[in-house]
């Protein structure tokens, strides 16, 4: 993959970062050394190698998912908030 000046571009977009222009050319180098290596390792072939680790067979155990609310917990978080009900904050709505 070859990287230019419009891949830059879309890669300044994507991060919402500006590159100062005396450091575009060197930052365009640094990025494709990054895509070179890893194309390197595109070339290994690993198909006959096996994951030295894997959670498919008996890996994390599953617990169950109870709520564990401390009354007195909640209400010193919610002492400090603007807006509450019901022991929930109450916040605008962004969604009409």
């Amino acid at each position: 993959m070859k990287v230019d000046d419009t891949l830059l571009q879309k890669l300044e977009k994507l991060s919402s970062l500006e590159i100062e222009a005396s450091r575009r050319e060197s930052m365009i180098e640094e990025i494709g050394k990054i895509v070179d290596f890893v194309e390197n390792l595109n070339e290994l072939d690993l198909d006959k190698e096996e994951a030295s680790f894997s959670t498919i067979e008996g890996g994390t155990p599953f617990r169950e998912d109870t709520p564990a609310g401390n009354p007195e917990i909640i209400e010193t978080i919610l002492e400090h908030a603007p807006k509450r009900e019901g022991g929930f904050f109450v916040v605008p709505k962004i969604i009409e």
